[in-house]
């Protein structure tokens, strides 16, 4: 599991974990122009078939990195990858809400940096 870079969502009875991989960053950039847009682009879509499609998309894109994570640590205990016919079928309208949220959670995990501060004198420090 890398659950401090990953978002979990349930589907069909099966636990699949949406993780932004540098592998998914640059397919995002491939449809979208960057994952700047990403957001726009959801928000904006033309009509309910094409947001659901995006949706959807992204299910995959991310729940597979999680899937081939798996696969490449566990050889022995492969996991199929997602399809969006799978996704299609196995849920409704109302789970892509919610896993709408859980995508840009795993965006957000995903680009996050540790920012740390050194401790640097004030301006105001008397010197000497």
């Amino acid at each position: 599991m890398v659950n401090d870079r990953s978002a979990v969502i349930e589907i069909g009875g099966n636990e699949y974990e949406l993780v932004l991989t540098t592998r998914a960053t640059k397919e995002i950039a491939k449809r979208y122009g960057g994952l700047s847009n990403l957001g726009d682009k959801l928000m904006q879509a033309e009509n309910f078939e094409k947001a659901i499609d995006e949706v959807t998309y992204l299910i995959c894109l991310l729940a597979n990195q999680g899937v081939e994570i798996h696969n490449l640590r566990y050889p022995d205990d492969k996991r199929e990858m997602l399809t969006a016919e799978f996704v299609e079928l196995m849920t409704s309208p109302y789970d892509l809400a919610k896993y709408k949220d859980a995508i840009m959670q795993a965006m957000y995990k995903g680009t996050k940096r540790e920012v740390e501060s050194e401790e640097t004198p004030t301006k105001n420090t008397q010197v000497g």
